[in-house]
């Protein structure tokens, strides 16, 4: 008789298997840098292409062509609302107060309460407070996406930083160049209640099965009288929060006349800000909010990219 292999259903680093509470990425961790830098931006996806390029690595398709599938990213500038100071406590950092920027949009006014504060004497951590320009896009959105961002360095390095930065803009550019590996920070696409088939990957059962052919054939042994976690359940599937290490940035650009198919993308449009090339897929749909991170496992740098041609055919 051949061995019985019966391997559990689902992954159990997924857990538990619930919604995320914001469409803004969580980021709990950032990449630790002796230089002082800003260290994320935020995009909106618009789709995915191909490009055409030489392969300069050390393959068996070394100087050749070759296609490659890319995400599109659309990054439109960052705008600050303020440095967020903080002061450790027990080993937690406590917000103290923000020191507010002299030039904050109107359409944040849908978003927060704006309140008056100042610098304090004395702290142990910043961040900046920025906000997106979603009105910048055709994706027929105003209100503002709002999050936090890290600056590496220590901490007179990255109060000389978010000055300069205070009433300017961050563009695409003052963070990433071409070449880098970044960390990709989304939330996936929501399925609705789905099945234990869909949501785990059970088998279906044989036609002679009892009561059902989509589900699970028990929901564990009698002792101990309790269902295990676990267990393949039915339930909510999507909507999670992602994080992908080291994805190649292949292209920034600031001409979209570049990279705009005829027509525009599907469900997205034209592109009109600055934008980037992801190799590969990343998650969420289009039109989704995507915050880029400096890699937290970096690995070594890639090869010279000798891009050729990008598909614009417009069903892309």
């Amino acid at each position: 008789m051949p061995t019985i292999r019966s391997p559990r259903r689902g992954s159990l680093q997924f857990w538990p298997r619930k919604k995320a509470k914001k469409i803004i990425p969580r980021i709990r961790s950032w990449a630790k840098s002796k230089e002082g830098k800003i260290l994320g931006f935020l995009g909106y996806k618009a789709g995915m292409t191909h490009i055409n390029m030489r392969d300069n690595s050390e393959s068996v398709n070394k100087g050749n062509m070759i296609s490659v599938p890319v995400t599109v990213i659309e990054c439109p500038p960052l705008r600050i609302l303020g440095i967020r100071f903080y002061k450790k406590r027990d080993d937690v950092l406590n917000p103290l107060s923000m020191l507010l920027s002299s030039k904050i949009d109107k359409e944040l006014a849908r978003k927060i309460k704006i309140k008056k504060s100042q610098e304090p004497k004395e702290f142990d951590d910043l961040r900046l407070v920025v906000y997106s320009q979603p009105k910048l896009i055709g994706i027929g959105k105003k209100k503002p996406d709002l999050f936090e961002l890290e600056i590496s360095g220590d901490k007179e390095t990255k109060l000389k930083i978010a000055k300069e930065y205070l009433d300017k803009e961050i563009k695409l550019n003052d963070v990433f160049n071409e070449g880098n590996f970044v960390d990709v920070h989304g939330v996936t696409t929501g399925k609705g209640f789905q099945g234990t088939v869909k949501r785990y990957g059970v088998i279906i059962r044989q036609h002679k099965s009892e009561k059902t052919k989509r589900g699970i054939g028990t929901l564990g042994a009698w002792t101990p009288k309790r269902v295990s976690y676990t267990v393949p359940q039915p339930g909510k599937m999507g909507y999670h929060l992602r994080t992908e290490y080291n994805k190649w940035l292949l292209k920034t650009g600031d001409k979209p006349e570049e990279i705009n198919p005829k027509g525009g993308f599907l469900h997205y449009g034209l592109i009109k800000n600055n934008y980037l090339l992801l190799k590969g897929s990343i998650p969420g749909p289009v039109k989704r909010p995507i915050i880029l991170t400096e890699p937290i496992r970096p690995k070594n740098k890639g090869y010279q990219i000798e891009i050729k041609t990008i598909n614009l055919r417009s069903k892309q």
